[in-house]
């Protein structure tokens, strides 16, 4: 059983890959599931439930529109953004859905997506279940999903207490369930991490195809980091944050006309672009989970610092950083978490860090132990991390929370480039620490919105 890097970078939709992403994937899943067995057309109605921490913070994370758009059998991948407002309000108005796009089915929210806020199911804090019923009310299936942080899902039937990942079939040359072990194998096969890593990817696609899949994330990125860069306005949700990236925008390129070169100007442009990445995930648009929606500004920032900043960036540069992220990222979500609600936002940010501190380090040409040294950095001083959003939105703390990551990960970087690779603390060591840590952190800092600055902020 394997995990793909594809599978930590994906393309979809904000504000969350857990509360989002995950629960759209799952309502999808489930109505294909009934379609399969022949249950689709004798459906007269359906019920979902959610608990735990998709249904403490769904409404600000928009799990509600999630569920919606996944029942009519639409995925994260092709959604429209620009479409989706038109299509909750014709759900809304005619109280009725299209399962799987075909099958009309009576629909109200308040009736049939239930919010069960005192209640969690054992398995995992992202719980949710569906539930149709034929014209007499009598259940003719009910499934239960979990949403373990990256958009990944759960099926209740297949859990197992010490697995939290759907892998893929396919076994890869090279497994490994330690960063002892992605050491071992490359010394053992004499590769850079990176090409271990290539050689794994190439278990599920060719060469050709990983290498333009992951510069296609690297457009995504890039364009979404240009939208963020132009758009104006008010985020949604109610909290009233304003978009601040188009004028941080404007002024760091008038410094630039102005011929204005300050000591500061690399951390404001990748703080930036962090900032238009999390502000367009926040606005529900397109967004590449990297790993999580919630940091999905932290890597975007630090490859665009690497493509524009660093002296001989290339392509090939580039594809090294997702790579090598990926395997850093492969190691927090098997043998830890990228869920907030379970490791609160160590999980994500911290993860999203210590990934692109480990992937630059490569692109700039740094050991296994350097690549290894700036990984366990970026999450060493990422260490119990909250997960607080105010009135469950991702923007305050999220979006500028990303900026921090970012910068923090590039000056892990720095600092592993200038030692040798021996370090006290190893990355199998802070990510162990990193697991038992959100094991020991109270729920109310778990993307419950229960605890911190959620309730010690006004919201108006």
């Amino acid at each position: 059983m394997s995990i793909s890097v594809f599978d930590l970078f994906s393309i979809g939709i904000g504000p969350s890959s857990s509360h989002t992403v995950g629960p759209l994937r799952a309502a999808r899943k489930f109505v294909e599931k009934i379609e399969s067995m022949g249950l689709l057309n004798v459906t007269e109605s359906i019920k979902v439930d959610l608990y735990g921490s998709l249904a403490l913070t769904g409404k600000g994370h928009a799990t509600d529109i999630a569920i919606i758009l996944g029942l009519q059998g639409m995925s994260p991948e092709t959604v429209d953004p620009n479409a989706v407002e038109d299509n909750i309000q014709k759900v809304r108005q005619t109280d009725t859905i299209p399962l799987l796009g075909t099958r009309d089915t009576p629909f109200q929210e308040e009736k049939h997506l239930l919010f069960h806020r005192e209640k969690t199911l054992p398995y995992h804090p992202n719980g949710m279940k569906f539930t149709i019923f034929d014209r007499d009310g009598r259940e003719l299936l009910s499934k239960t999903y979990y949403s373990v942080g990256g958009g990944f899902i759960v099926d209740h039937d297949h859990v197992k207490k010490d697995e939290s990942v759907v892998a893929h079939e396919q076994k890869v040359p090279y497994p490994f369930e330690t960063a002892s072990d992605l050491i071992g194998l490359c010394y053992q096969h004499n590769l850079s991490l990176d090409k271990l890593v290539m050689e794994n990817e190439k278990a599920f696609r060719s060469e050709e195809e990983v290498i333009s899949g992951l510069l296609n994330i690297w457009k995504v990125m890039k364009e979404c980091i240009e939208r963020g860069c132009a758009q104006e306005g008010v985020l949604p949700g109610g909290l009233d944050v304003s978009r601040r990236a188009k004028g941080i925008h404007e002024q760091l390129l008038q410094h630039q006309k102005n011929g204005l070169i300050r000591p500061t100007d690399v951390m404001e442009w990748v703080s930036l672009w962090a900032l238009a990445v999390n502000e367009e995930n926040a606005a529900g648009a397109r967004v590449v989970t990297a790993p999580t929606n919630g940091s999905a500004g932290v890597i975007p920032a630090v490859i665009k610092y690497y493509d524009e900043m660093v002296e001989n960036s290339s392509e090939e540069g580039i594809v090294r950083i997702i790579l090598v992220a990926g395997a850093i990222g492969i190691l927090y979500k098997t043998r830890a978490s990228i869920s907030a609600a379970e490791m609160g936002c160590m999980g994500e940010v911290g993860v999203a860090c210590s990934m692109a501190a480990g992937g630059l380090t490569a692109a700039m040409g740094g050991s296994i132990e350097q690549i290894e040294n700036a990984a366990e950095i970026g999450m060493e001083h990422n260490l119990g991390l909250t997960c607080d959003p105010i009135m469950g939105l991702v923007q305050v703390p999220c979006i500028e929370r990303n900026t921090m990551g970012a910068i923090k990960a590039i000056n892990a970087s720095l600092l592993a480039l200038r030692g040798d690779g021996c370090h006290r603390v190893t990355l199998d060591q802070v990510i162990d620490t990193m697991r038992q840590t959100g094991r020991d952190m109270m729920t109310i800092y778990k993307e419950t919105s229960l605890g911190g600055l959620a309730v010690n902020v006004p919201e108006c």
